[in-house]
């Protein structure tokens, strides 16, 4: 039994003795969503295309505190994945949607449930287990298939001065998106578990237009990483305004990274000093927003040196070579797209959107988006001329604003992904999402 483990079953039977405090149960809160998939990645160059259907079902049990000057409350969830569909020959493996079985084949179903014990006091909360979702600059946990990616360890989140935000925490390990079981912490191409993610950092609200955001993060034996965030909103008029978000990623290596089983592939491209991390990013973005449209505008620049760096178990092997499907990850830039990322050596990002809210068209509930993101000077590892890549994303969204199928959304996104000799395969995708979220408390 690991440590975060050991102390969410202790402080579950002390939880139970004060449970009937006042706050615990009147402030809890459960709910049970269901996720409905279609995914089907056709790759254009001949490799294996996915067409898959499946069901995700997730249960979440948030507690009050109790009284008291600190408070202690507990976070439990539990989540089941159901492979409803899928063709022969058409579950690519390793995956990280459905995980597959020792003969490569996609498994009926996937299981798995974690919780977390939590104290407050005053405006501080400390959060220990294995059910962590961050959404932080430094790491994103990903939602972007049909179970939500989840972390062990513990954090602390303190709002006790008015307009900062503070975030610190050691994270040490994590469950993928096709996985029933957690792993260690790595890097895309990363073979060796690292048990130790630390980061702290600060959201600066200076008014309430304008918010200034430091970060840093250290992967034991990986990589370190600091990063500033500036995001500013200035209302031209009630229905319109102009936003500006600027970001700046600056990554070394460190400890044992660059060695064998710690080096970083680089994201598959040019890299200073093959396998060690060595990154500045930086991005901007610009959005005008009038009535229900709005137009995005910016641009990244990854410099030279090496590819941008981010938590992702996807190279992680058990101990027969099997993938553990672990892999699947999200970080915060603005190329974080559908199929692509656009963070490799030297690449240069230009990236536009178009959204509509039709809410102001009497249809609430109902949005649609277009985007689409241009990469070039990509730095080849193999000495050849510089490459590029674009992505055409387009996506709409309908929630049910009433009736007895309130809350119901349905979501149908499609993306065309083309490289010029880039080691990822020309990809058109389309996925149809399903959810509903019923809550009961």
């Amino acid at each position: 039994m690991n440590k975060s483990t050991l102390a969410v079953a202790v402080a579950v039977g002390v939880l139970a003795q004060q449970a009937s405090a006042a706050g615990f149960f009147e402030d809890s809160k459960a709910s049970v969503s269901s996720r409905t998939m279609y995914f089907n990645n056709d790759n254009r160059d001949g490799n294996a295309d996915q067409r898959e259907t499946a069901e995700g079902l997730k249960f979440d049990y948030l507690s009050g505190f109790t009284q008291g000057s600190v408070g202690f409350g507990i976070d439990a969830q539990a989540l089941v994945g159901i492979h409803l569909d899928g063709g022969k020959g058409h579950h690519p493996d390793p995956n990280t949607f459905v995980p597959s079985d020792t003969d490569h084949s996609a498994v009926d179903q996937w299981s798995r449930a974690a919780a977390n014990v939590k104290a407050r006091f005053s405006k501080t909360e400390a959060h220990l287990g294995g059910a962590l979702q961050p959404n932080l600059p430094i790491l994103i946990a990903s939602d972007g298939r049909l179970l939500p990616q989840t972390f062990e360890g513990g954090t602390i989140t303190s709002k006790e001065f008015d307009g900062w935000t503070f975030n610190a925490g050691q994270l040490e390990h994590a469950a993928g998106r096709a996985s029933s079981n957690t792993d260690g912490l790595a890097v895309n191409g990363g073979t060796e578990e690292s048990n130790k993610f630390l980061y702290g950092g600060t959201d600066w609200k200076v008014t309430k237009d304008l918010t200034l955001q430091y970060y840093y993060a250290n992967l034991e034996d990986y990589y370190k990483q600091n990063f500033f965030g500036l995001v500013h909103v200035y209302p031209i008029a009630p229905n319109q305004s102009f936003k500006t978000d600027v970001r700046y990623f600056d990554s070394s290596a460190d400890g044992k990274n660059g060695e064998t089983g710690y080096r970083f592939n680089n994201n598959g491209g040019y890299a200073k000093t093959p396998g060690e991390v060595d990154n500045k990013t930086w991005s901007a973005m610009f959005t005008y927003t009038l009535g229900g449209n709005a137009f995005l505008l910016g641009h990244q620049r990854v410099n030279d040196d090496g590819g941008f760096v981010y938590l992702n178990q996807g190279s992680l092997t058990g101990d027969n070579g099997h993938n553990l499907g672990a892999g699947g990850s999200s970080f915060y830039l603005f190329t974080d797209s559908m199929i692509n990322g656009f963070v490799r050596a030297g690449e240069n990002t230009t990236f536009g959107q178009y959204s509509y809210d039709f809410a102001g068209l009497g249809v609430p509930g109902l949005k649609t988006a277009i985007s689409y993101l241009h990469g070039d000077n990509i730095k080849s590892a193999t000495g050849g001329s510089d490459m590029s890549e674009w992505e055409r994303d387009m996506r709409i969204d309908y929630t049910v604003q009433q009736g007895a199928l309130k809350g119901f959304g349905v979501t149908l996104r499609n993306g065309v992904y083309r490289g010029s000799e880039i080691n990822i395969a020309d990809q058109d995708q389309t996925r149809l999402i399903f959810n509903y979220t019923y809550s009961f408390l």
